[in-house]
Formats: structure tokens, C-alpha cells, sequence
């Protein structure tokens, strides 16, 4: 059994990870802290956790009573929040798993250049461990900070990893069309996630420039071993959650259907939370799932792939649940099935 901490309890983020974790059977909630004017109960905050968990909520102020007897801190918190105080927990010995896209970027240059500030804890990015289980399993047993993956990047990653070899795939041309439901904008009310403005209407936004693409080219560089650029547009989708990248790519050589859908199967062959699917896949398919389901259809040099997942689960708090029973050594699906 091991005791947590949430920092964020208030995002939709933290709110997925309270649901999660108080049903898991190796876990305590001990401490909650969100954006709360006075000490709130979290089951006045959200009123469907009353009568499954007791505990008040608190705002955030750093001190030693803040982590506790917390043997993990999990901090759902925006960005540019957690390199000012991932240090602190770390240096009170305990571990971190990190929703914000703080330590996820290897280069602090490149932090400055997409969040806009420098980074005040860049000696930590050589530390952090990004977060993806079917890529960076065996780096996860062992880490202290883990920088939990985007939600964009985790469906384009997981969508493009098999076929990534050098050699295989034209690396400079390939296209993203991802959508994704409100909730991926969080929960602080905002023009454009208002529902007048997104009810019944489509939209594409931060076109060519949306944060999550260096984090996205910087893993598939990793994977292919040399440069790989991306066109990457989002689009927002009236719905409530989920997220469906399509992904367009154009092969090297001619390969038939067959022999890249074995490549996938093999590659995904004893991930627990990987679908290769026989059909193009809905985002309803994963809602509530840490599940990612891919499809993918070729015709000659040309190859289109579609991946789902939940937004907030694989792509936020499920999967953090993920990477936190690889780290203390509990069964990988422990709660999340």
C-alpha cells in the first residue's frame, strides 16, 4: 500500500485521478490540494465523489505538511507550475509524477521558445523520465519524476512508433489531422471552449504552432534515430472528451496492407493497453479506458492511420496511473480495468 498526494485536485485532470484511484487496492489518498478559496470537502467540489472519498480540500501553499506522509505526489497542475516546486517534493525524497508539460521537453531551450519563460529547473530535465509505458517501460521502473505524456502526443506516438524504422517511412512528410473534445482545454472557463461558441461547430486551432508539437517530434526523432518534422493541426469537436489523430504518411517503398498490420501486431504484441483494430475506430470505443485503439489502411505507398484515446485517461490521469504501478512494481492494468 502506498499513500498519494494530488496537487490539481480541482482540473478534470485531478478529478479522473481521484476516480481512479480510490478504487485502487494498493492505494491511499492522503492529501488534496486545488484552486480553493477556503478548505473545501473534494465531495463539494464534485458531488459524485460523495460517499466514496472523505477528504478535504486544500489550497496549495508548500510546506513539509503539504507532502506528508505521501510516498508519491502526482501534480496536475498547469504548466510552468511544476518546475518551481517538483523540486521541492523531490528533495523531501518523494516522487513525482508530473501532468504538465514541465519536464517533458529534454532541451530548456525549446521549453522557452513553446511556453514562453525560462525553465527554472532545467538541471531536472535529464532526470525526468517521459511517461509513455509502451516506449520507456524499463526507464519508468527506476525514475523519480516522470513527465507525464500529452494527450495529442500519447495518440500520434503510440499511432506512429511501429513504423518508425530508419529507412521505412518518408520522415519529413507526414501530416496530423487530430480532433479532441473540450475538456482538453481544462476546466478554467474560456471564449472559445464556451459552449455557444463550440456547440454544433468545428474549428481548427494553434495551426502549425499547437505546444505539443515539439514534444511529439522530439520522441519520434528518438524512435526513428534521425530528424523527424511533422504537420500537426488540431481541431476542437463538440464533445466532452476524446481525442482521434488521423495520420497521414507516405512509405519509402511499396508494402502491403498485410505485412504493416503484422509489423503493429508484433510491436504491440504484449501491451495491455494497445488495440489494433479491424475497422476505423470511434473515440466511444476508449471513453473511460486507458486504452488506445489504432487502425490503419494502405494502398501502394500511401498509408493512413487512425488513433483514439480518451483524453483524460490515456492521455492524462490513467495513464499517470500507469506509470505509478510500473514504478512501485503493482500489476500494470491494477485499477484501471
Amino acid at each position: 500500500m502506498i499513500k498519494v498526494a494530488i496537487v490539481g485536485a480541482t482540473g478534470y485532470s485531478g478529478r479522473e485521478l481521484i476516480k481512479i484511484l480510490i478504487r485502487h487496492p494498493e492505494v491511499e489518498i492522503v492529501w488534496l490540494s486545488g484552486k480553493v478559496e477556503k478548505v473545501t470537502p473534494i465531495s463539494t467540489i464534485f458531488p459524485e465523489l460523495k460517499g466514496r472519498i472523505e477528504l478535504d480540500c486544500y489550497d496549495f501553499v508548500f510546506d513539509n505538511k503539504t507532502a506528508g506522509s505521501a510516498d508519491l505526489i502526482f501534480l496536475a497542475v498547469p504548466h510552468r507550475v511544476s518546475m518551481d516546486i517538483a523540486p521541492r517534493f523531490l528533495s523531501l525524497g518523494k516522487k513525482i509524477i508530473d501532468l504538465s508539460a514541465d519536464f517533458r521537453l529534454n532541451d530548456p531551450l525549446l521549453y522557452k521558445k513553446w511556453y514562453g519563460v525560462e525553465h527554472k529547473s532545467a538541471r531536472l530535465l535529464s532526470e525526468a523520465v517521459y511517461g509513455l509505458p509502451e516506449i520507456y517501460r524499463s526507464q519508468i521502473r527506476g525514475a523519480s519524476l516522470i513527465a507525464n505524456p500529452g494527450c495529442y502526443p500519447t495518440s500520434v506516438i503510440l499511432g506512429l512508433a511501429p513504423l518508425l524504422n530508419p529507412g521505412f517511412v518518408e520522415l519529413n512528410s507526414i501530416i496530423v489531422d487530430a480532433k479532441t473534445g473540450i475538456s482538453g482545454a481544462g476546466r478554467v472557463p474560456q471564449i472559445f471552449t464556451h459552449y455557444s461558441e463550440r456547440n454544433e461547430s468545428i474549428k481548427g486551432y494553434k495551426i502549425l504552432s499547437h505546444q505539443h508539437t515539439p514534444e511529439i517530434e522530439q520522441e519520434l526523432t528518438k524512435l526513428a534515430k534521425r530528424r523527424v518534422s511533422i504537420t500537426f493541426v488540431p481541431h476542437l469537436v463538440p464533445m466532452d472528451r476524446g481525442i482521434l489523430s488521423t495520420i497521414y504518411l507516405t512509405l519509402k517503398r511499396c508494402t502491403r496492407e498485410k505485412d504493416i498490420l503484422e509489423m503493429y501486431k508484433d510491436f504491440y504484441d504484449k501491451e495491455p493497453f494497445i488495440r489494433i483494430q479491424d475497422q476505423a475506430p470511434d473515440t466511444k470505443d476508449v471513453l473511460n479506458t486507458n486504452f488506445c485503439d489504432i487502425f490503419l489502411i494502405a494502398k501502394k505507398r500511401q498509408i493512413v492511420i487512425f488513433s483514439v484515446i480518451d483524453n483524460l485517461w490515456k492521455g492524462a490521469s490513467s495513464q499517470a496511473i500507469q506509470n505509478m504501478n510500473i514504478m512501485f512494481g503493482f500489476e500494470e492494468g491494477t485499477g484501471l480495468r
